[in-house]
């Protein structure tokens, strides 16, 4: 049975919240909190992008994120490999793909982001990227952090970016039930 061109839409746990990952045409195209900070934004921009609907299922793409997440859970992965889609301008774009080399349990800057994408000017820019970020934990936006070093902002809420953060600096917490 051929597989209509759709976006599929499958749940995923994990220890800080509940995740939708979905997948259409061969790539991951989201890992979005299911409470998100601006409900329905994301799937919107999806939706008009892929000009389809989405759906409940799983596919390859969306199985494999399932068990590299539940791999990066179990600290047995740093960095994720899927096939990515990034839906958004080419400056957000930009953002995205200078998340992914912000290392495994470090942190940096909006302004840190922005000079490193070459636009040290454009930190408001830079910071409305990251919260446009549809592939939080695979594209790591939780480790951006205020100038000062404080949180900031996050889709999922604050507990879960300081929960991604304190996870991959190793702290060890245990039963995940009890985290937040």
């Amino acid at each position: 049975m051929a597989i209509r061109d759709e976006i599929w839409i499958q749940p995923y746990q994990a220890p800080c919240g509940s995740l939708l990952l979905g997948a259409c045409r061969g790539k991951l195209c989201l890992c979005n909190w299911e409470q998100e900070r601006h409900p329905g934004r994301v799937m919107a921009r999806l939706r008009a992008f892929y000009g389809v609907e989405s759906r409940t299922g799983t596919t390859e793409i969306t199985d494999e994120a399932a068990r590299q997440l539940d791999d990066y859970f179990t600290r047995r992965r740093t960095r994720f490999d899927l096939p990515l889609q990034f839906i958004g301008t080419d400056f957000q774009k930009s953002v995205w793909r200078a998340l992914l080399d912000i290392p495994y349990g470090q942190t940096a800057s909006y302004r840190e982001l922005a000079v490193a994408i070459g636009a040290p000017s454009a930190v408001r820019a830079v910071a409305n990227a990251n919260g446009a970020n549809a592939l939080s934990i695979i594209v790591p936006c939780h480790r951006i952090v205020g100038s000062d070093h404080s949180l900031t902002g996050y889709a999922g809420g604050l507990d879960a970016k300081r929960f991604l953060l304190k996870w991959e600096q190793g702290e060890n917490f245990g039963a995940f039930r009890n985290v937040l």
